[in-house]
């Protein structure tokens, strides 16, 4: 190799590492622009806009939710730590979050819709339409009459779907699910308005709804036989293979398997 071509050479290297060090200066001066930037007032978040159907999570809430758990400004807030920091809140089932140049965020939140109290009676927790079990202040709660179901957690959708597609055999006869448990064994169990116990037995929502079905074309006959309204059932178990045993008020100590038809 000539002289040419080792000088050659050399100024191939200082050139490319001058880029490289020009590059990295670029990069440091960019670096320090955007913390420059980052840190001027007119970039610190001054508003959140609240957006959605919300009762109990509004702008209010929300700001004082999130004021001492989010920091940085328009460039540096953390976007996914502030949607968890709002999902969160009592109310709050999901939360999408936006910046708007120069210094404010924007929220859409939606909230829980109550279908049902869960749990323990004396400690409820509550139940959406979804079917997920959440924690909020029951007192805050709006509808009146909710249902109280009860199972394995893992099982809540699987309460709700049941309970909504027995409650209208129910109301066909002036009757009112008022509770439905599913026990730790698999054994659901009915509560009526006004005391009324079923003991359904365990089955897919497919069989309790047949079995359901059937009980209560045997109770109309049960009814008719004995003069009672339907608000005369006491109480009745499903479990037998060929029948049912029902109680009812008025008829004393009255207990017998109804046949199936």
């Amino acid at each position: 190799m000539n002289r040419a071509e080792n000088s050659g050479m050399d100024v191939r290297v200082m050139n490319g590492l001058a880029m490289v060090l020009f590059a990295i200066f670029i990069g440091s001066v960019l670096v320090a622009a955007t913390r420059w930037l980052s840190n001027r007032s007119v970039f610190a978040l001054h508003s959140i806009t609240v957006l959605g159907d919300v009762t109990h999570a509004n702008a209010p809430t929300v700001r004082a939710h999130v004021v001492s758990r989010v920091t940085g400004s328009f460039f540096s807030v953390d976007l996914v730590h502030t949607r968890t920091v709002l999902e969160t809140m009592p109310w709050v089932r999901h939360a999408v979050v936006h910046r708007e140049f120069p210094n404010k965020l924007r929220v859409q939140l939606q909230e829980h819709q109550v279908a049902a109290f869960w749990g323990d009676a004396n400690e409820p927790r509550l139940l959406n339409t979804f079917g997920e079990v959440f924690d909020a202040n029951v007192g805050e709660v709006e509808v009146d009459d909710l249902p109280h179901l009860n199972g394995p957690l893992a099982q809540s959708a699987t309460v709700l779907a049941t309970y909504r597609a027995l409650a209208p055999q129910f109301a066909a006869m002036d009757l009112t699910l008022e509770n439905l448990d599913l026990t730790s064994q698999g054994s659901w169990r009915i509560g009526l308005t006004g005391g009324a116990t079923i003991e359904a037995g365990r089955g897919d929502l497919e069989q309790i709804q047949a079995d359901v079905s059937q009980f209560l074309k045997t109770l109309t006959r049960v009814l008719a036989r004995y003069q009672r309204p339907a608000g005369a059932l006491e109480s009745a178990d499903l479990r037998y293979k060929n029948g049912y045993a029902i109680r009812l008020r008025g008829l004393g100590t009255f207990a017998g398997v109804a046949p199936t038809p």
